[in-house]
Order: C-alpha cells, then sequence, then structure tokens
C-alpha cells in the first residue's frame, strides 16, 4: 500500500486498508492489480480524475487540427471564374488548411481527360508561390483530385 504523500506502508490486509482511507477521508484506489500482492494506493480519487481531465483538455487545446476544405473545377472552365476559385483556394491555404482540388468530368468530357491534368497544371502556377502538391492528380472514377499544403 502507498500513502497519499506516496510513501510505501508496506503488505496492509485489505480490512486494515479500508479503515485507514476512511480515517484519512480518501479513497483506497487499486493501482497494479496484476502485481503479488496487489498495489493499492491512497488518494482524492475525484481530485485526481478532475486533474487528469483539466490536463487532457489542456493538451488539446495546444493542438493544432489541420482542416481540408476541396475546391471543385469543371474542364471548360473559364479563366475569370477559375481565378475565382483559385483566390478562394488561396484563402484557405493562409488560414493553413490542406485544400483538395477536384476535376470533374462528366460525360463526353471523359474523353478530354487530358485537359484536367493541363488545369491542374494552372492551377498550380497560379498557387506555387504559397503552396506544395502533396500528392499529384489521380483519376477516381470521374473524378481527377489532387492534395495540396501551405509551404
Amino acid at each position: 500500500m502507498i500513502d497519499e504523500i506516496g510513501t510505501q506502508m508496506g503488505v496492509v490486509l485489505t480490512s486494515r486498508a479500508l479503515e485507514i482511507a476512511t480515517e484519512r477521508e480518501l479513497d483506497l484506489v487499486e493501482v497494479a492489480p496484476q502485481s503479488d500482492p496487489p498495489v493499492c494506493r491512497l488518494m482524492d480519487y475525484g481530485k485526481f480524475k478532475y486533474d487528469r481531465a483539466k490536463k487532457e483538455k489542456d493538451s488539446k487545446k495546444k493542438q493544432h487540427v489541420i482542416q481540408n476544405k476541396e475546391v471543385r473545377f469543371r474542364p471548360g472552365i473559364d479563366v475569370h471564374d477559375m481565378m475565382t476559385k483559385v483566390n478562394r483556394a488561396r484563402g484557405f491555404l493562409e488560414e493553413g488548411a490542406r485544400i483538395k482540388i477536384t476535376v470533374m468530368f462528366r460525360g463526353r468530357e471523359m474523353a478530354y481527360i487530358d485537359n484536367g491534368y493541363i488545369l491542374i497544371d494552372k492551377i498550380m502556377e497560379q498557387l506555387g508561390d504559397i503552396a506544395s502538391v502533396e500528392r499529384a492528380p489521380v483519376m477516381e472514377g470521374r473524378f481527377m483530385t489532387t492534395f495540396i499544403t501551405p509551404k
């Protein structure tokens, strides 16, 4: 048994350990049930749980979660419309988001997949100063996708 300060009290009967815990207004917590004899500790279990939850909450505050954003294009998009979407993607990159660029193909556009690669090259030309390609363009069904991240 270990007391609230951390000093070892030696091997103590369970009934005696419970008496000591009630005298000191603490909880008897089994720390290592696999050992022989099992190790128990005197502690304020409610305070222990509260402190542990507080530490977990603080560690989550310090984490930086990367957001995933998606910007969709069509192969026949006009220059001005493309620039509008590229500017939107630039804003996402400046916020620190990871972007999935998707080129959607419909019907006969599937015969001209090369236009999708050309479009993605134009987009990367515009965003090359603040972004880098995480994954090269890949065809997945009728969608061509690539991922870019801020530099």
